[in-house]
């Protein structure tokens, strides 16, 4: 085992207390859940039920509509009340089903196990993976199948389990080290025979020693036959994000532009892992998911198994409410989180945790002139100059701040944290980068 890092970063405070060492609990099912039919990078998918349907805990319930997309399946039993647009986490309603809970919780017929794994085919691994409507749980949310279907002139040779959880607050992965180690290793084994990968690896930071020593002996029961490795790296943030991860761990860079694939890698986050590793085992889709609720301003936080669907004003109610001085809700982790105005949005396959921030943790930004003492350079892990890019986006010239590396950025705030004076660059950065995309797509 190794420790490894990368270039840049910075070293938040990562207040993990509130859940670490926290075992999950099953959140109540709630009485109605409201699953909206996209949550993917890519194509949104289109309902297969009607209104006054019956359906069943796995039931597909939304199609694909493109290759890039996922299936959505009902987390509950019960019957579709509605169909239509809600409010979605990234802001825009979005088309959704409403589904009202029987209490029964009846499981789907379909829903049965697969093969073991060791007389399944590559292909037959990616499908399993498509049919369960797999994501990349660390947030991203890419489809996995697609993910496990490189271009056939490239070839894999090492998957990555992304465990490093850098996000302050954020549990959800932690405890599933802890609590499913063995299926972590299995879902890892699953991704390595889709792509005929010989190596795996799985990246923690090291300021998770017991899910390393987890890790490590669920790899020393479950690996035989396999080429598995444990990697202890810095805590350092944004030790997770792809680009860092790979560096860390295999040495390699990623071409800007490029994905992983391009250095022959392909990275998992280790909740989808667990997932693939039901998936295949269980023949379950993914309709739950590991959800850490956290923050001063929450009453008992918890990490919690959360159908997809419920309202996060459900989550926030079953760990007691909210404290008197909680002032803001953000969906993920409060480096890479998106802000709420309220709590009646629902749980999708990618929310990883629900944090809660009170008065002490929110400041405005004074959006004050730049000082040139060019700490957001040292701190960008992609090596770009933000303090350009952010002033470029500032004076509404896309054009330049596209000429300085805007669409390399992933946004992971490392330039707003470290900046004296308090200028929000990440949010500048977003900006252009959205004004260069819908340029792009005009033309």
């Amino acid at each position: 085992m190794s420790q490894r890092t990368f270039a840049g970063g910075i070293h938040p405070s990562y207040f993990k207390d509130y859940t670490a060492g926290k075992p999950t609990a099953a959140a109540r099912a709630p009485t109605q859940v409201i699953i909206p039919l996209h949550q993917n990078i890519g194509a949104p998918c289109e309902a297969v039920v009607q209104v006054g349907d019956e359906v069943k805990v796995g039931q597909k319930i939304g199609e694909p509509q493109g290759f890039v997309s996922a299936p959505i399946h009902a987390s509950i039993s019960g019957k579709v009340t509605k169909i239509g647009p809600y409010n979605h986490p990234l802001g825009k309603p979005v088309e959704a089903v409403f589904i009202e809970n029987d209490g029964q919780d009846t499981l789907y017929e379909g829903v049965k196990p697969n093969k073991p794994l060791e007389e399944l085919t590559p292909q037959e691994v990616i499908q399993i993976a498509k049919e369960a409507g797999l994501v990349g749980l660390g947030g991203a949310t890419f489809p996995t199948h697609v993910k496990l279907s490189p271009p056939p002139e490239i070839a894999i040779d090492t998957v990555i389990i992304n465990a490093a959880e850098c996000e302050p607050f954020l549990t959800a992965d932690h405890v599933l080290m802890l609590e499913r180690a063995d299926d972590v290793v299995y879902g890892l084994k699953a991704f390595m025979k889709a792509l005929q990968a010989t190596k795996g690896i799985i990246g923690i930071e090291d300021n998770k020693p017991d899910a390393i020593v987890s890790m490590q002996k669920a790899v020393a029961k479950g690996g035989q036959g396999y080429d598995l490795e444990v990697h202890a790296l810095e805590t350092k943030y944004p030790q997770g994000a792809e680009k860092m991860l790979i560096r860390a761990t295999t040495g390699r860079e990623v071409p800007p532009g490029a994905l992983p694939m391009a250095v022959n890698v392909v990275n998992q986050n280790n909740g989808t892992a667990v997932a693939l590793a039901e998936a295949i085992k269980l023949g379950k889709p993914l309709y739950e998911r590991v959800v850490t609720v956290t923050g001063p301003g929450i009453q008992h936080p918890a990490n919690l198994i959360v159908r997809n669907g419920t309202l996060v004003s459900e989550l926030i109610e079953q760990c007691g409410g909210l404290t008197a001085d909680a002032r803001k809700l953000i969906l993920g982790g409060p480096m890479m989180g998106l802000a709420q105005p309220s709590g009646d949005v629902p749980v999708i396959k990618g929310t990883s945790g629900v944090l809660i921030l009170t008065q002490k943790f929110v400041k405005d930004h004074a959006s004050g002139p730049c000082i040139k003492c060019g700490k957001c350079v040292d701190a960008c892990p992609m090596h770009l100059v933000p303090n350009f890019i952010g002033s470029a986006a500032e004076k509404n010239n896309f054009e330049l701040a596209e000429k300085y590396g805007a669409l390399d950025c992933f946004e992971c705030g490392c330039c707003t944290y470290t900046c004296p004076a308090k200028r929000p660059l990440v949010q500048w950065i977003r900006i252009a980068k959205g004004e260069i995309l819908a340029r792009r797509n005009k033309q």
